[in-house]
């Protein structure tokens, strides 16, 4: 990795130009600030912990524990293909602008088309993931402290609640936003420090080392050892998702084409040590498994801060668990609208012309804010009706992020030596690192699309699939009947220009 190859000496406003977009949004971010939006999305102290409980039901300690050694290792090498590319090609349209610019020219288009929608999909769902979390754990909070019954329709008022409180603070809250995202890296260090130091100090008793990294535990009602051990990577993977935040801000950050891969590596080692802490001081800590899978909380690392360090320990524990989650999940939403942004700046998205428009204030995409949060509330509303709906919702986002993920590193691989690399790459790793990565996200895209839990009824059913095939039929629709014909077509520029100047913004620059 270096970053001393073919620097151009342009400047980011004069290389976003080059690569076919006007400077709108402010460049406000530093690199420390591009890094902290991936840290805080990836937050291990809410995808560890939302999916804490699947993970005790689908392999139990040993994959919890082994599971985010190997997931975190596979990721590192899906972060260091995307980073190279981030660096070529620093722009907020991110992963389907890069596939467009990596694919051959007749296909270009179709590959852009594509990669855009599974990425929009992906972030959808990963924003759903992560404040659905928090709504769970908030619930667990409010019952532990008032009494509160925790049933799917409080959940899901919560959960509208927690994505109208991102919504607002991405609409007015801007430079609010960007020093909350900084304070959030601490925020996620110190409460991993002082959760980790409590549990490992507090209790009288520990579990043995055999227990965590050794006892596999299967109530997924599924005989195969081998095939539950391989669906409970989902607990990690999941985890593992949102770094191309530090992508979509490019166009906001200072010296972005370093900045930016920079912030996509970091957030992803940084991520894998505090995780393994974090899923140890956690595991080492349990005082009954029966009893964390049975908590009344429905939040089984509620309950074992509760038995491990009394209530008010406890409590004041998971408000630092839960202050991490709303972090992650507005910083989610200022990921999910930028991609939201830079996608309908191209045309893709119905009503594109709504969602590109940039408060002239701010100079933020707010509808696109509004869009990323309703969008997110829709996904999250089968778990009215079926029990398994937020393990498919992560199964979800897994699969839409790491196909939008896989595509350009695929498309790179292929192109070889033509490649034009930016300031920082990964020199004669590069094509090793990209045939891993591609072949890791195949792997994970067929295993999250699996039932998660025997016998399969509609309550049990994992969804993911079927929002996968209406996102990709959909897609494919449009794109046969209408968006071949002008989707990032240089013939349509005027197209584009009308729109942007319905958005109050100045033309786009042709490439």
């Amino acid at each position: 990795m270096t970053d001393d190859a073919k620097a151009s000496g342009l400047s980011d406003e004069e290389r976003l130009a080059q690569l076919g977009y006007t400077q709108v949004l402010a460049r406000r971010m530093s690199a420390f600030s591009n890094y902290a939006v991936s840290f805080t999305i990836i937050s291990v102290l809410s995808g560890c912990l939302t999916l804490y409980l699947f993970g005790m039901n689908t392999g139990g300690p040993a994959v919890i524990t082994w599971g985010w050694v190997a997931v975190g290792l596979m990721t590192l090498f899906v972060g260091l293909a995307m980073a190279e590319i981030c660096s070529a090609y620093p722009t907020s349209a991110g992963l389907y602008f890069w596939a467009h610019r990596l694919a051959p020219p007749r296909t270009a288009a179709a590959w852009a088309w594509f990669t855009g929608w599974f990425n929009v999909l992906g972030q959808v769902a990963v924003t759903a993931g992560i404040d659905f979390g928090a709504a769970s754990f908030l619930g667990a909070y409010l019952n532990l402290q008032f009494g509160f019954e925790v049933t799917p329709g409080r959940t899901i008022l919560l959960f509208a609640a927690i994505l109208a409180l991102h919504g607002l603070l991405n609409t007015f809250g801007v430079r609010i936003v960007g020093l909350l995202n900084s304070i959030s890296v601490w925020w996620h260090v110190v409460g991993v420090a002082v959760i980790v130091g409590a549990l490992t100090f507090a209790p009288d008793h520990h579990r043995s080392a055999s227990f965590v990294f050794g006892e596999f535990v299967n109530n997924t009602g599924w005989g195969s050892g081998v095939y539950v051990v391989l669906i409970g990577l989902l607990m990690a993977q999941y985890t593992f998702t949102g770094y191309d935040a530090s992508a979509h801000m490019t166009e906001e950050t200072r010296d972005a084409s370093t900045a930016g891969p920079k912030g996509i590596v970091r957030s992803i080692w940084t991520s894998w040590i505090a995780g393994f802490v974090l899923l140890l001081g956690f595991t080492f800590a349990i005082q009954s498994y029966e009893g964390a899978l049975t908590s009344p909380t429905g939040a089984p690392p509620a309950q074992i801060l509760l038995d491990a360090l009394g209530a008010t320990a406890g409590k004041l524990l998971l408000l630092v668990v839960i202050g991490a989650q709303l972090f992650c999940g507005m910083a989610s939403v200022t990921a999910n609208s930028r991609m939201i942004y830079a996608f309908s700046r191209d045309g893709a998205l119905p009503f594109s012309h709504v969602w590109h428009t940039v408060n002239p204030r701010t100079r933020t995409p707010v509808a696109a804010v509004w869009l990323a949060a309703l969008g997110a509330l829709v996904l999250g509303l089968p778990y009215l009706i079926n029990v398994t709906a937020y393990a498919a919702v992560t199964s979800i986002a897994v699969i839409g992020l790491y196909i939008a993920y896989v595509v350009p590193t695929l498309l790179r691989v292929r192109k070889g030596a033509a490649f034009e690399r930016g300031p920082w790459h990964l020199g004669r790793w590069s094509q090793a690192v990209g045939v891993i990565a591609v072949a890791w996200v195949c792997v994970i895209t067929v295993l999250f699309m699996l039932p998660q839990v025997s016998p399969v009824t509609w309550e049990t059913f994992n969804y993911a699939p079927v929002a996968v095939l209406v996102v990709l039929g959909s897609a494919a629709t449009w794109w046969l009947a209408s968006a071949r014909h002008w989707f990032l077509n240089p013939d349509h520029e005027r197209t584009r220009a009308r729109a942007a100047a319905r958005a109050n913004a100045p033309e786009p620059v042709d490439p």
